[in-house]
């Protein structure tokens, strides 16, 4: 079964997934495979924009938890989605993809400020966007950044990409039973707990009509293959 396919998409990296099986820190061979992937879409006409995690860096909830004042410790969090960033700008540029990095704190020295015109511009020109430093504001996820960056520059659809090949009832590494789910409403997101993004970032695309898939990062080409609309992952949507 077919889905729709899109033209413009917003691609939410967690950080975790960079990390790949070492679980700390950036593995090279992981960013590799995942520019090669998005350069595989981008020469199929895609426009792509990317929201990149920092959990395989620094997590401000886990800082917080420790004693960290919360907004001291998300501000660390957002300056580890930098490093994320230029990690995989660097690998999609050495694949030959014109790339833009755009920061919601400022670093002049190293990325453009967020300008939701500057980043609609780029996009049409056949540039690869990251977004980077979340919101710019504590309290909130990348998730919640996805969410919002996929509302603002209007995109079709959210590319979760995560290390399972959808969403579960309970956690499939653990429960050999665990149920797949093909497709979700937001409704049942929330109710259920799925954890698919947090709740804010859910009624942020429940409230704009922005669907959700979530895929295996780690199988080459099923970034192409969500787009193009083939039944992968999970869908979540109306």
């Amino acid at each position: 079964m077919l889905r729709r396919q899109y033209k413009r998409i917003v691609l939410k990296i967690s950080g975790e997934s960079l990390a790949g099986e070492q679980e700390f820190g950036i593995d090279q061979d992981v960013v590799n495979s995942i520019a090669a992937q998005v350069r595989e879409v981008a020469q199929h006409g895609i426009q792509v924009a990317i929201v990149v995690g920092g959990g395989n860096i620094w997590r401000g909830v886990a800082g917080s938890a420790k004693g960290m004042d919360r907004a001291t410790a998300d501000y660390m969090g957002m300056l580890a989605t930098v490093i994320n960033a230029l990690a995989l700008q660097d690998a999609l540029e050495k694949y030959g993809v014109d790339t833009r990095v755009q920061s919601a704190i400022e670093l002049r020295q190293i990325a453009e400020p967020y300008i939701r015109r500057r980043a609609l511009r780029h996009l049409e020109k056949g540039r690869v966007v990251i977004f980077a430093a979340g919101t710019g504001s504590p309290y909130f996820s990348t998730d919640t950044t996805a969410a919002l960056r996929a509302a603002e520059i209007e995109a079709e659809v959210i590319l979760m990409a995560k290390r399972v090949d959808g969403v579960y009832d309970s956690d499939p590494k653990k429960n050999p039973d665990a149920k797949k789910y093909q497709d979700l409403n937001y409704i049942e997101v929330l109710s259920q707990g799925l954890g698919v993004m947090d709740s804010t970032a859910t009624s942020l695309c429940m409230d704009n009509g922005i669907p959700l898939i979530v895929f295996n990062i780690n199988e080459s080409g099923n970034i192409l293959r969500a787009v193009q609309g083939e039944d992968i992952g999970t869908y979540v949507g109306r």
